[in-house]
């Protein structure tokens, strides 16, 4: 079976073509990052305007990259949420336009859930599982019985945590995205005697950030405006520190709570090498089976949205020209 995804949740525009959910034929991403960077974030009509000009020639490139032809497909794969609604819509009306056209039937498709879905196109992933996305928008544990099963253990209940990168990014001055910059600066950290901590919260498998970003607010304040190079290094070595402490430590106690032994990773902070280094050194402790995404599925891709699409399609068949966006 030939899928043709689509995937239009935030600033990315991208199309793929992947066969009976594993092999990728084709996999065409278009963002429109350069028109928000001097925001210091997303901006959604700016996003969506763009996904409207880039969603032909993006799906047009992806069929010719993978040398198939429209009437060939079997199956569109769309995302239906959540994400931006203007971007979500721009997707969903290409894609029921052309399953209409071309009377082949479509299927929309959870984009949090897809993510958990990317390491196994490199890879065989053998369920249940724990997943775990860490993205700009998203930090949240699942326990995936199979990949129709998605049952939510715990979220992030104020900033996501690739959200947070951001926004200390942005107190220390850097500039959008800023969370590889934070990484890049944590590396140059030298003896810092910086500490930061994650707050506490009555349910064990969630995550909250707001309270660890606001304290590198105070401490940049507490240096009257003078923040030094090593001041930015120790303060993004504390604090990618303390939040990956948090996140790996959850993850190994939602492992334990559900007594399975892999655990699969999604979203756009799972290409940090300093997290895949720290979730890796405790899972070889605890005996846990670790599967990454490649580097090229671990940001919005449509390969992940075609991918899982094949395993629903076969189990609950295609979805209504009806279906509306499910932005949240």
């Amino acid at each position: 079976m030939i899928i043709l995804g689509i995937e239009t949740s935030c600033d990315e525009t991208s199309a793929a073509l992947v066969k009976n959910g594993s092999y990728v034929l084709s996999n065409i991403v278009a963002s429109s990052l350069k028109l928000h960077r001097k925001y210091g974030g997303v901006i959604p009509e700016i996003a969506s305007r763009a996904q409207l000009e880039y969603i032909q020639p993006v799906v047009s490139t992806a069929l010719k990259e993978a040398k198939i032809k429209i009437k060939d497909i079997d199956l569109i794969a769309v995302t239906k949420g959540p994400g931006l609604g203007g971007s979500l819509l721009i997707g969903l009306s290409f894609a029921k336009a052309l399953s209409f056209a071309i009377k082949k039937p479509f299927i929309g498709i959870d984009h949090i859930q897809a993510h958990l879905y990317a390491p196994a196109l490199s890879q065989k992933i053998k369920p249940p599982f724990v997943g775990l996305v860490v993205s700009g928008g998203h930090t949240s544990l699942f326990f995936v019985k199979n990949f129709l099963s998605f049952k939510l253990l715990g979220h992030t209940v104020d900033d996501a945590i690739g959200e947070a990168f951001d926004k200390v990014a942005k107190i220390m001055g850097l500039a959008y995205p800023g969370g590889p910059l934070v990484e890049k600066l944590a590396r140059r950290c030298k003896n810092s005697k910086i500490r930061f901590t994650c707050g506490r919260l009555d349910r064990k498998l969630d995550f909250s950030f707001s309270g660890i970003k606001t304290a590198v607010l105070y401490k940049v304040n507490s240096l009257n405006g003078k923040i030094s190079f090593r001041d930015k290094t120790g303060i993004a070595h504390a604090f990618q520190e303390a939040v990956f402490d948090d996140v790996v430590k959850k993850s190994l106690l939602a492992c334990e709570s559900k007594k399975t032994k892999r655990l699969v990773i999604g979203g756009g902070v799972a290409s940090n090498m300093r997290f895949r280094q720290k979730l890796m050194q405790a899972a070889l402790k605890n005996r846990i089976k670790i599967y990454f995404p490649e580097h090229n599925y671990c940001l919005d891709n449509a390969a992940m949205i075609a991918g899982l699409a094949y395993h629903l399609y076969k189990k609950m068949g295609g979805s209504k020209l009806s279906m509306q966006i499910e932005p949240t």
